[in-house]
């Protein structure tokens, strides 16, 4: 790793200030090693006050070269942008060279997403008679009735589901809090398992707030969701590729094609930018086709 002065200082920025992950800020840290490797690559070692938007430009034009992807290409822009803002306001610089810099356009991709039948598919797929079944039904209704992310799943705590209410709290990215309501489907399948389920494992300290956990007492990892996922596709006869996230999808297309508000949506995914929440505002080709066999008088 090239050693810069700032670096620390950029850190310890991202960590207290912007509360982000550990994966975030080494995603970080790494962008930017990335532009200190360029200037290392020409033999050209200018001060942090002295890069200029053109050493920018011919930076993105290395990497372009390397054959990074433009989705990666766009993420190391970030982190560059990030980095320099960050030197602005510690007025380490007094012209952020960054200001102007563009990210690759993207083409932006569709997700995934289950229609209602092969949810139940997936749902029916579970062996109710095993000791987990009941918990991994809770966990396809919550996902699905929630928009859950998988991270935000496996930290859901019993002491934040409020029942009469009908809503969870749920604690998102940089742990923000929002509140979420939730099915009554799904409250009824964690009220099953908590009751009939849970209450046979032996909890570990630490644990005891947290609803879902495996045979050992502790919380549910990551993978293990991802695993249940896939399996479940397996066994229901799924082709489609899924995952977790598949289900945030197919809660936010579901809600929004039935007439749900974008700004509601928004809010109840835990999206600080309705721009992304608008990816989901697209509709079902097989729709648009039988609006135009309906409607249109050359079709």
């Amino acid at each position: 790793m090239i050693n810069n002065p700032y670096l620390s200082s950029f850190k310890s920025y991202l960590k207290l200030e912007r509360s982000l992950s550990v994966n975030s800020i080494e995603a970080y840290l790494n962008d930017v090693q990335k532009l200190f490797q360029y200037f290392e690559s020409i033999d050209k070692f200018p001060h942090i006050k002295e890069i200029s938007p053109e050493d920018l430009k011919l930076f993105i034009s290395w990497i372009n070269e390397l054959g990074m992807l433009p989705s990666t290409q766009a993420r190391v822009v970030s982190g560059i942008k990030s980095f320099f803002s960050f030197l602005l306001l510690e007025q380490v610089i007094t012209e952020d060279p960054s200001a102007l810099l563009e990210t690759p356009r993207l083409a932006r991709k569709l997700p995934d997403v289950l229609n209602i039948e092969e949810i139940n598919g997936l749902i029916n797929a579970i062996d109710a008679s095993k000791p987990e079944g009941m918990r991994n039904k809770a966990i396809l209704e919550a996902l699905y009735s929630c928009g859950l992310r998988v991270t935000e799943l496996i930290t859901l705590r019993i002491s934040n589901v409020f029942e009469e209410q009908e809503f969870i709290k749920v604690i998102g990215k940089g742990n923000k809090e929002r509140i979420v309501p939730i099915g009554q489907s799904a409250l009824k399948y964690i009220n099953i398992y908590l009751q009939e389920s849970r209450v046979h494992i032996s909890v570990k300290k630490g644990y005891e707030d947290f609803i879902f956990l495996n045979r050992l007492g502790t919380g549910l990892s990551r993978i293990s969701v991802f695993t249940l996922i896939k399996d479940l596709a397996l066994k229901s006869g799924l082709k489609k590729s899924i995952s977790p996230h598949t289900f945030r999808h197919s809660f936010a297309t579901h809600l929004i094609e039935g007439g749900a508000d974008l700004r509601a949506v928004q809010e109840m995914l835990g999206h600080s930018s309705i721009t992304t929440t608008e990816i989901y505002t697209h509709l079902d080709r097989d729709y648009l086709k039988g609006i135009l066999k309906e409607f249109h008088p050359r079709s």
